[in-house]
């Protein structure tokens, strides 16, 4: 048996859709068959667009709900943080999984991911952190049995490949049943699918002015080697990310202006 085939000693899980969500269920089922123990240690309620957020001004309040699984009042950095550094510290895990999120994380929208942002804080805690999404059209008929069926081999997959030091991957399946993805893809972020964020001004029924934000979505230049256009023929798509997002053409043009 092959490195990458035998079973890890423990991973830990966590979300961003909230410690009840399917897709946390989804990825409790993929992770039983890759490790031998599994912590789950998620927000109590949904954290979407946390990004790489944690509660520097507040308390974490953390509420045991079953062997090995944990629900905390914060964002799902927080929720890694308190997995690795505390709940976990005395035997830390091997691989941090993040997700199954409820749609894709693709181009920028990553940036306001709290699926991504646990991932990302995965990383900057040294360990090998994956971010999974499922990708879907109609909310009401998300394709869960395509990350359930694929997630395995895809992880298996992504462990087996020797890296130099820890990396975060986002992770991305399409919209098609499993029988019908295609081959896992390395992909670029691209653009992605948001043109803007709106602002929608209500009522309350005191009276009292509130405002939803919203991402406006729709299609968008994307390479054919972005996470997007990946997704969108059908394939699994992964892309490596990391924290400097420096804009080489930008620096290199301030470098001849300034220096």
């Amino acid at each position: 048996m092959s490195a990458y085939e035998s079973k890890l000693p423990r991973v830990l899980l966590t979300n961003d859709d909230g410690i009840d969500a399917p897709g946390l269920a989804v990825l409790e089922a993929v992770a039983a068959e890759l490790a031998h123990e599994i912590w789950v240690v998620a927000p109590e309620h949904d954290q979407s667009g946390t990004s790489h957020s944690i509660s520097l001004h507040s308390p974490l309040r953390v509420s045991r709900q079953g062997e090995r699984r944990f629900g905390v009042t914060g964002t799902p950095g927080d929720c890694v943080v308190m997995g690795v550094r505390h709940l976990m510290r005395e035997a830390p895990p091997s691989l941090v999984l993040s997700g199954v999120n409820r749609g894709g994380n693709l181009g920028i929208e990553t940036m306001f991911s709290g699926t991504v942002g646990a991932a990302m804080t995965g990383l900057l805690l040294g360990l090998p952190s994956f971010a999974l999404s499922q990708v879907f059209s109609d909310r009401e008929r998300v394709r869960w049995d395509t990350a359930r069926t694929l997630a395995p081999g895809v992880i298996r997959k992504l462990l087996a490949i020797e890296h130099a030091a820890p990396t975060c991957l986002n992770v991305n399946f399409p919209d098609v049943d499993a029988a019908d993805a295609g081959p896992l893809t390395p992909t670029r972020q691209g653009v992605g699918l948001v043109r803007d964020i709106e602002v929608l001004p209500e009522v309350d029924p005191r009276g009292i002015p509130y405002h939803w934000l919203r991402f406006e979505r729709g299609p968008r230049e994307n390479d054919a080697d972005s996470e997007t256009a990946t997704v969108a023929a059908g394939r699994v798509s992964v892309t490596p990310l990391a924290f400097d997002r420096t804009d080489e053409a930008t620096f290199a043009r301030l470098a001849a202006s300034l220096i």
